[in-house]
């Protein structure tokens, strides 16, 4: 089992950049593939960026490729979402998740460790 905590979300104007971690502890981390979503006000909770266990690995949803990355540093047990030109559109609550899948998704029913939350929000 791995928990996980998320931070770094606050409130940025649109165009400005952020950074996210999310520090794991309990089963070795780097034994897990990550991932981020992200679940806006009234709206189900959606697929953002993961990684495989080495970070060598990655997929994006269309709506963040070209702006996000995600990337990993095993020895500290955290991953990252640097997310640059953020818009109005990205506010939400973003999440990290873990998975002990060899083979990358984007399923979010296929992640089985879950994050609280740290709440993004873009103004125009």
């Amino acid at each position: 089992q791995v928990y996980l905590k998320e931070s770094g979300g606050r409130s940025v104007n649109s165009g400005e950049s952020l950074r996210l971690s999310c520090t794991g502890s309990g089963t070795p981390f780097s034994t897990y593939q990550m991932g981020w979503f992200r679940q806006a006000p009234g709206k189900e909770r959606e697929f953002v960026a993961t990684l495989n266990w080495s970070g060598a690995d990655t997929r994006y949803a269309d709506s963040v490729k070209g702006r996000f990355t995600i990337s990993r540093d095993n020895a500290k047990s955290t991953v990252y979402l640097q997310m640059n030109s953020l818009e109005p559109e990205d506010t939400a609550v973003y999440y990290c998740a873990a998975t002990g899948l060899a083979l990358v998704t984007t399923r979010l029913d296929e992640f089985s460790y879950w994050g609280q939350g740290t709440q993004v929000t873009v103004s125009a």
